[in-house]
């Protein structure tokens, strides 16, 4: 199986407001990197794009080491909560409704397909790739804003 580290980044101008996305995907000595963004969105939404995206790219089942520096997805996937709020009809408790919905679901479909391994990282601290996704994803939501 192949072995393939995805990095990714979201970025907002205002929470909601113009997003960015960024991810790198590195398998052996070759890179690949995708952004894109949105006019009117979320930080949240942008951190879930990233990750959806790139794993969208992977042509065949892989062992993915996912990088993220946001608690929401990492905890989300890691803990189990992305599926136990997809088992409660995405409701995260009995009166709230579980946030992104759409996007959990097709996040959660593609890491089904792959052996996921979840690493979190700190934002804005040095992490070559983390600032590099962080420079594709704030460049797209200035794309995103015009």
């Amino acid at each position: 199986m192949k072995q393939v580290a995805i990095y990714t980044d979201g970025a907002c101008q205002g929470n909601p407001g113009p997003g960015g996305w960024g991810a790198i995907l590195r398998y052996g000595s070759h890179e690949k990197e995708i952004s894109g963004g949105c006019a009117n969105t979320t930080n949240n939404r942008m951190e879930l794009t990233g990750v959806i995206e790139a794993l969208k790219l992977l042509k065949e089942p892989c062992a993915v080491t996912l990088y993220s520096d946001s608690q929401y997805v990492c905890n989300a996937l890691t803990k189990g909560w992305a599926k136990k709020w997809q088992q409660n009809g995405w409701m995260r408790n009995k009166k709230e409704p579980a946030l992104n919905p759409e996007l959990w679901e097709e996040l959660l479909r593609l890491a089904d397909i792959h052996q996921l391994t979840v690493q979190w990282v700190k934002g804005h601290a040095g992490h070559p790739e983390n600032e590099r996704c962080d420079r594709l994803a704030v460049a797209a939501a200035e794309r995103a804003k015009k």
